[in-house]
């Protein structure tokens, strides 16, 4: 923390400083709680008129505290970077995986993409905010709004934290309208040839098209025909399979890459429950990674659920690390009107 000359705490942020990173001393606990000092780092995105600041840390977490509380506080520069993995912008892997699951109709706001695809994934039915949209906000959600309502969709719009050029403070801005943040992820980098070295994936099938049997493992049900054009979409896709026992058998494992550049995209890496912990995964990977490699590819990403233990254990195994969170949000829901028949 920042300390003086004379050897005390100094504060040295102010208002002027919303959208920086900042790390934060603070003094907690009052009545019969013991005060202690609390550490709070994160970029700062609000500080109101009543002394109340906000900070949001890696993960999409908001931290509130009243300027009061402040013991030490100062800027400080932006996350260092990793040493593991391929180096990346925010952006470029925005952009990246949103080429890697493309919309079946998207419309340009400035620089906001907005995206639908008959509400298959959330991230082919929301807004891609990477800049300026040309409008001040509430008239860009007003829009949004509006688009989405038009094709009987609610509202999402995907944001991301924890990293350099990330959207700490679009995140602040919509929570403090309302809008609800329903699910976050991880985006996960790595090396490619680590991948392809960890198995040898002799029994794998890699295919173009996402065939009948390798739906018939696929976790989401009643594929329709936007689905299908949604999982085919990218510059260069695969799909791998792991066929049962027998020929009427479900796959015992599958796996999905889209090769983009240096880039290689891992998606629906499912195995058959029954046959877990065999390394099946690894070896639908480790397929998949060879035909990227192949085609020029020497980084990989990924995304996963916060709370799946089992794939972040295996992907951290493969050398991963995560790049930044990335947030879903919701439209507000509308009041409900009155009772027309005034119950």
């Amino acid at each position: 923390m920042e300390i003086s000359a004379a050897g005390r705490f100094e504060v040295r942020i102010t208002a002027a400083d919303v959208g920086k990173r900042v790390s934060v001393r603070r003094l907690t606990g009052h009545g019969d709680t013991p005060e202690k000092f609390t550490d709070t780092v994160g970029v700062l995105t609000s500080w109101d008129d009543d002394g109340v600041l906000t900070i949001t840390r890696r993960a999409g977490e908001v931290v509130r505290m009243a300027q009061s509380s402040l013991v030490a506080a100062k800027v400080v520069p932006a996350a260092p970077a990793r040493r593991r993995g391929p180096a990346a912008t925010y952006g470029e892997l925005a952009r990246i995986a949103s080429r890697g699951w493309r919309p079946v109709e998207s419309e340009r706001l400035g620089e906001w993409e907005l995206r639908a695809a008959a509400g298959f994934t959330r991230r082919a039915n929301s807004v891609l905010p990477l800049g300026d949209p040309g409008l001040p906000l509430d008239a860009a959600l007003d829009v949004v709004r509006r688009w989405y309502g038009e094709r009987g969709l609610p509202a999402y719009i995907q944001t991301a934290t924890g990293a350099e050029g990330t959207q700490e403070v679009l995140c602040a801005e919509l929570e403090r309208r309302g809008w609800a943040r329903e699910v976050s992820a991880e985006l996960w980098t790595g090396g490619l040839a680590p991948v392809a070295d960890r198995a040898a994936g002799a029994a794998v099938v890699l295919s173009r098209a996402a065939d009948a049997a390798w739906l018939a493992r696929y976790q989401r049900k009643g594929v329709s025909e936007v689905a299908l054009e949604v999982l085919g979409s990218g510059p260069s896709v695969w799909f791998a399979t792991v066929p049962g026992e027998t020929a009427a058998d479900a796959p015992a494992a599958i796996g999905r890459c889209v090769v983009d550049g240096r880039w290689a995209g891992f998606a629906a890496v499912e195995v058959d429950p029954r046959l877990r912990r065999r390394g099946l995964a690894t070896e639908v990977m480790a397929a998949l990674a060879r035909q990227a490699l192949a085609e020029g590819a020497s980084a990989a990403w990924l995304q996963v659920e916060t709370e799946n233990a089992g794939a972040r254990a295996l992907y951290a195994r493969l050398g991963f690390t995560a790049h930044h969170t990335y947030h879903h949000y919701r439209e507000p829901r509308p009041e409900p009107g009155p009772d027309p028949a005034g119950r």
